[in-house]
């Protein structure tokens, strides 16, 4: 059986590894575009159980990822001049091509070796493979060979955002909002190495352009948010990779898979960066589908549309917290409005996942602090 893995990201490279694992004989290709150390954007974050989902059935790729995690108990969320602590609320770190690096190694491990630089520009010419696996992000040709038949629903946010590094660690995951001569800033700022974080700069589209920035070149730029957010900085720089405005996607397909051909991760589906779950999901979504194919006797009639039936489901509770996360930072500049600890409140609790009790259980030590000023945890 030959399959076909188009991008060698991390959904692509776990793919492989997941299905070598699972079959020895398979005949696996890995095309990839981008040389093997290119990557963009700095870290990757999980959640605090960071990979319980990969050790819970493949405890060596969890073994090899996580003694390189940043680790980090806390959120804080910087207004006004406060800095307020929300607790419980953990995350682990890691840099992006680190990632990158650890599961190229598993693949080679596995016999697996990537062809990297190669761009694929027609599937159809390829009709001896039994699967092609679309892990190739949010351009993916092979969503794009059959837009209509996989019901692609593409739109973009309003909000403008950079993505950045700083040459320092910071001690928690930080949300920082600012009020500038522009209009409402915030960043988006964690540790993911020693020395190095990823400072996500991100502001709604009438401050973008009162800034200017779309006229700027990249090094002008840089140095006016360095200026901006100096105080948060600390004295550290902002680092650039591919660091151009972006404006966030909301994908979504309604159909997962189109004969062969079938899609995870991006190329699949967005989740906005501040929940913090995009390459978590796009490795949940490869570990279904292999389920599905194991589950099915590697029969592609039953085991794709099995992996869609199984997945979405899951899948869209966590699309649309995201999608409110996403609302929520649309109109951060109003929330703003709010004295710190209330706007704290409204922070944890925008994606509405967090109700009183469970947000009373998850911080205890937030809530208190919130009772005690007589903030009602209701209004949020």
């Amino acid at each position: 059986m030959k399959v076909d893995i188009i991008g060698a990201g991390p959904s692509g490279l776990y793919a492989a590894i997941l299905l070598k694992r699972s079959r020895p004989d398979l005949q696996i290709e890995v095309i990839e575009q981008n040389a093997p150390d290119a990557t963009f954007g700095f870290g990757v974050v999980f959640s605090d159980h960071a990979l319980d989902f990969l050790r819970a059935d493949d405890r060596e790729t969890a073994d090899l990822i996580e003694p390189h995690m940043q680790r980090w108990s806390d959120i804080v969320v910087a207004h006004r001049g406060e800095r307020i602590t929300i607790d419980g609320v953990g995350f682990a770190g890691i840099g992006r091509l680190e990632l990158l690096d650890l599961l190229q190694q598993r693949a080679a491990d596995l016999g697996i070796t990537p062809r990297y630089n190669e761009q694929v520009t027609d599937l159809s010419g390829r009709p001896e493979v039994d699967l092609v696996i679309g892990a190739d992000g949010l351009n993916s040709l092979v969503r794009g060979a059959d837009r209509a038949g996989f019901g692609e629903d593409i739109s973009l946010l309003g909000n403008r955002f950079v993505w950045y590094g700083a040459d320092r660690e910071f001690d928690a995951l930080t949300q920082t909002f600012i009020d500038t001569e522009y209009g409402p800033m915030n960043a988006h700022h964690y540790s993911y190495a020693p020395g190095r974080s990823t400072f996500i700069i991100e502001m709604g589209p009438e401050t973008f352009h009162r800034t200017g920035f779309d006229k700027m070149a990249e090094p002008e730029y840089r140095a006016v948010c360095q200026r901006l957010f100096a105080d948060h900085l600390g004295g550290a720089a902002l680092i650039a990779n591919n660091s151009l405005w972006r404006q966030s996607p909301n994908l979504a397909c309604a159909t997962w898979y189109r004969g062969n051909r079938v899609l995870v991760g991006d190329a699949l589906h967005t989740a906005h960066f501040s929940i913090g779950s995009g390459t978590r999901l796009a490795l949940e979504d490869v570990i279904a589908l292999v389920r599905a194919l194991e589950e099915a006797d590697w029969d592609m009639g039953r085991a794709l549309p099995a992996y869609q039936t199984a997945r979405q489901p899951v899948l869209e509770k966590i699309t649309a917290a995201a999608r409110r996360s996403a609302d929520w930072y649309e109109d951060f500049g109003s929330h703003m409005a709010l004295a710190p600890w209330p706007f704290a409140l409204s922070y944890i609790r925008r994606a509405g996942r967090l109700d009183v009790d469970r947000l009373s259980k998850l911080a205890p030590v937030f809530t208190d602090n919130l009772r005690r000023r007589g903030i009602d945890l209701e209004a949020a």
